[in-house]
This record gives C-alpha cells, structure tokens and sequence, in this order.
C-alpha cells in the first residue's frame, strides 16, 4: 500500500510589530459563508489577469446587448462573471436567464454550479436535478471553455458536467445514494478519458464511504496510466493512488503547502479511509488554510470538517 513521508510542519512567527489592519473599505467583498461559518472573500487576482478577464467581460456583455433575448449570450456573461470571482453577480445574472429561458437546462447547469460555490447545496443539488430532468432526451452538447486548456479542445458536455456536479453536490450532502446515481450517470456519458477520470474517482470515494469497497475497485478497472488525458491529470493520478500503483507523495507536488487541492482533497479521503485519520486531518487542515476556497477540493474538505464539528469526531 503507498505510504505518506512524515508531514512537514511549518514554524510560525509572531512579528513584533504587526502592520494595521485594512481598513473595511480595502477588504474584498464577502460572496459566501464557509460551511464553518467563516466569511468567504471574493479571490484576489494578478492585475494581468483581472484586466483580461475583465475585457472578456465587457465583450460578453457587448454581445449581450446586441443581443438581449440570447440565451448563449446571458450564459457567456455569468461566466464570465464567476471566473472574475462576483459569485453573487453571477447567480443573479443566471436568475434572470432562468426566468427568460425556463425551459433551458444550461442554466439551472451554470446557476447549480455557482450555488455550490457559495455554498447553498440544497439550491444547487435542486438546480442540477432540474437540469437532469431539462435534458432527458435531448442530444448532448459540447459545452465551449471558457478558459481553453493546452489543446484547445473541449472536454466538457451538457450532460457530463450536470452529472459530475450533481454528484459532487450530493456527495457534500453525504447522500451517498443519490451521489452515486448521478455519478454513474455520468459515467454513461463520459465520451474521453478526462471525464472518465473525473466521474470514476467520485464514484470510487461514494462506494468507499458506503463500504462497497469490492465494487469500488471494480470501477477502478477502466483507469490505466497511458489514458490520454488532457485536463484532468490531478484525477488521473488520484485512481492510479487508490489503484496502488503510485505512491501518495508522488500526487501531489508539496504535502505541507499543497497547491492543487483536488488532489489534496483526493489524498486526504484516501488517507481516512484507509484508517489513517492524524494524516486525513492535517492534510485537510492544510487544506483549509489554503486561500482557494472556491476550489472544490476546499469544498469538500470544508463540508468533511463541517460534518465532523456536528457529529463530535472525525469526518467519515
């Protein structure tokens, strides 16, 4: 079985003179309350990046205008919105988008979405089982990058991603059954290796915490090292861990001030199913010390950690 080096632990220093506090005005704008009950911060970006994405913006809502009745067009906005981190912009831009397109599946897809990412999970959970039953019997859609990966290829559907995300929501709500539903769901329609990835590894950790531990490793039989995955790397490398074939440490690239948090997330889940409860917890604290909290890997972590402070014990 791979094993963790021993955590490193990060001295702390008390500065003698600390600097002043900003002033309420320079805070960001709170968009959410954690599921600990913490004030969620908009993210900071480079100025580089805000000015691109705000350009971005200001386009989509230039064709927005031009277009007032677009469904693609309110949908590009929100988008577009939620990349520059106004979260709550977003959800209202989507708002109105439902009540201008009831019957469009995209967007109770998009506005399940950004509720997960404040944190409202019986509204997401409820807007992606809106968006399941929107497109049955439908065709599936590629849905375009907002943000193009290395190729410029889009790995991402309608229809995969209501899945992936519905099953995320319910997983947070530790329904496992319902999240298991929708992630074989998505697993029906995972038409690449990066969606094959990303929707295994949630059935992987469903079955696990449901105890269906032979059927777990049955679902791990697709995954093999040479699949060509393009985004989904961090996922790849996770179900090769949960495999056996690779070590934990080789998942991620720092374990004391970890970077990507999917994989933390997936190392830490690992490690307390594995019984291995003192590592599964200060990988998740380093977790959420981490300034990402729109990550869904600090999501769940963040709603592992909430359940536990309710039950009196360690998350499971």
């Amino acid at each position: 079985m791979p094993r963790l080096r021993p955590l490193a632990v990060a001295a702390a220093f008390l500065l003698a003179a600390a600097p002043a506090a900003p002033a309420p005005a320079q805070l960001a704008p709170v968009e959410a309350t954690s599921l600990l009950g913490a004030p969620l911060r908009r993210p900071t970006l480079t100025a580089e990046t805000r000015a691109r994405m705000e350009a971005q913006l200001d386009s989509a809502r230039a064709q927005l205008a031009a277009n007032p009745k677009s469904a693609d067009a309110r949908i590009w906005v929100a988008r577009r919105l939620g990349y520059l981190g106004r979260f709550r912009e977003a959800l209202t831009e989507l708002t109105t988008g439902i009540a201008e397109h009831p019957s469009d599946p995209r967007m109770y897809r998009h506005r399940g979405h950004r509720y997960l990412t404040v944190r409202d999970l019986p509204r997401a959970a409820a807007d992606l089982e809106r968006a399941a039953t929107l497109m049955r019997g439908r065709p599936d859609e590629v849905e375009p990058d907002g943000q193009p990966n290395a190729r410029n290829t889009p790995i991402g559907t309608l229809q995969s991603n209501v899945w992936y995300h519905l099953a995320l929501a319910r997983y947070l709500q530790h329904d496992d059954a319902k999240a298991l539903q929708a992630a074989r769901s998505g697993l029906a329609v995972s038409g690449n290796p990066d969606k094959l990835v990303s929707q295994t590894y949630w059935t992987y950790l469903i079955l696990r915490r449901m105890g269906r531990d032979a059927e777990a490793r049955a679902a791990l039989q697709p995954i093999r090292r040479d699949l060509d995955v393009i985004e989904n790397g961090s996922y790849h490398r996770l179900l090769l861990l949960f495999k056996g074939e690779i070590p934990a440490d080789s998942v991620l690239g720092g374990m004391a001030n970890p970077s990507d948090l999917s994989a933390a997330y997936g190392v830490a889940a690992w490690l307390g199913l594995e019984g291995r409860r003192a590592e599964s917890d200060a990988l998740r604290a380093r977790i959420l010390n981490s300034a990402q909290w729109p990550s869904f890997g600090f999501l769940a972590a963040e709603a592992d950690s909430a359940r536990a402070r309710r039950r009196g014990g360690a998350p499971r």
